[in-house]
């Protein structure tokens, strides 16, 4: 088969940390199981912007096109606006490349500590499916009276029918496919009184189109309460970009740490790459606190999910690659003589990179090396 060509995008902070060890990773397994890859490596992210006044040069969707996939790192640093760092790297990756579904698998693993008492892994196992492209998220808006008593700041949310529709179906195919019950919808119709009622209307019309599969729906309020109280409860959440952005940092917390939560921004359709990344940000402060597990799991993504929906290279298999490498996370937690803290900063650090080198000698020969 053609190489797997990536671009790789490790940004800001922990970035530089967590992606070389997703790619040892991809290496490994690729030379396990016959998967070639090209890595071009990227410097955009906050210090090309001091040095530019640019996270990403103009012409950086344009190239970004001619790859199967993107592995991004982190986005973000001190001295840098929030919103200028996102907006000037992350958001034009996602609507360019026409990203328009967020996917965060919930699990809990053995070996993990769980915050929740007598809660174990066989009740926390779930999907958070995020609208990626309009919704909240919008540049419709602006601000008025600067600086005066007067100042007015507007931002308006954009719910399309073609917008609205496609992530759902996308929800309950996701359901459908893995063989589950559920769809559950996140809403705040009762206070939000335009756009989530259609929110709504547009969840109850594409459950239509799926007889067989559950459905219910909870304010994001009680939603969020009952990822504490009943994480066994849910199955497929979907939600708007808000929403589903909250989601999906609350429930990998209730797993047992957001350090190994992975995330996959798809472009269902092929056409465009995808971008996966893992779910921290660039952790300029507590940067031991980051885990390259999670950039792993993000970095095992382009051959598992991009690749079977790209037409410009052939499409295997990947199923083994995957599967094996869930097997060797999983036994690496199980064995462990003790489970990853989540909590203490200097000892996860050390823990991860004591993971990865157990990581890279199971992918390579097939023995899990035990950490002490």
């Amino acid at each position: 088969m053609s190489k797997l060509k990536l671009a790789v995008i490790p940004g800001d902070g922990i970035g530089w940390e967590v992606v070389p060890e997703g790619i040892k990773v991809l290496e490994a397994a690729g030379a396990k199981y016959g998967i070639e890859y090209e890595f071009t490596e990227f410097d955009w992210g906050c210090e090309r912007y001091h040095k530019t006044g640019k996270l990403m040069p103009d012409d950086g969707i344009e190239t970004l096109k001619a790859f199967d996939s993107i592995f991004l790192g982190a986005c973000g640093y001190p001295g840098v606006p929030d919103h200028v760092s996102l907006w000037g790297l992350l958001i034009p990756i996602r609507r360019e490349m026409k990203q328009y579904v967020n996917l965060r698998p919930v699990r809990m693993l053995k070996g993990m500590p769980c915050p929740l008492a007598n809660r174990g892994p066989e009740d926390i196992n779930f999907w958070v499916v995020r609208e990626n492209n309009e919704g909240e998220y919008s540049e419709i808006g602006g601000r008025l009276h600067r600086g005066t008593e007067y100042e007015v700041a507007v931002q308006e949310s954009v719910f399309t029918k073609h917008g609205t529709d496609r992530i759902m179906r996308y929800a309950f195919d996701l359901c459908r496919r893995q063989g589950l019950k559920k769809v559950t919808s996140a809403t705040k119709s009762n206070g939000i009184i335009h756009t989530m009622p259609y929110w709504d209307e547009r969840f109850a019309a594409i459950s239509k189109e799926y007889p067989e599969l559950k459905t219910d729906q909870y304010h994001i309020d009680i939603l969020t309460a009952n990822f504490v109280l009943h994480p066994d409860w849910f199955d497929v959440v979907v939600g708007s970009n808000l929403f589903g952005d909250i989601l999906s940092d609350l429930g990998p917390a209730v797993a047992g740490s957001i350090a190994i939560a992975p995330s996959a921004n798809i472009n269902p359709d092929g056409d465009l790459p995808s971008m996966f990344e893992p779910v921290h940000g660039s952790a300029p402060i507590s940067p031991a606190r980051a885990s390259p597990t999670r950039s792993a799991r993000s970095g095992q993504a382009p051959c598992c999910w991009s690749i079977t929906a790209t037409p410009r290279l052939p499409t295997p298999s990947f199923a083994p690659a995957r599967k094996w490498f869930r097997a060797v996370v999983r036994r690496r937690q199980t064995s462990a003589a003790r489970p990853i803290p989540s909590t203490l900063a200097a000892r996860l650090r050390r823990r991860c990179a004591e993971l990865h080198l157990a990581l890279a000698k199971g992918l390579r020969v097939g023995n899990l090396a035990l950490v002490r």
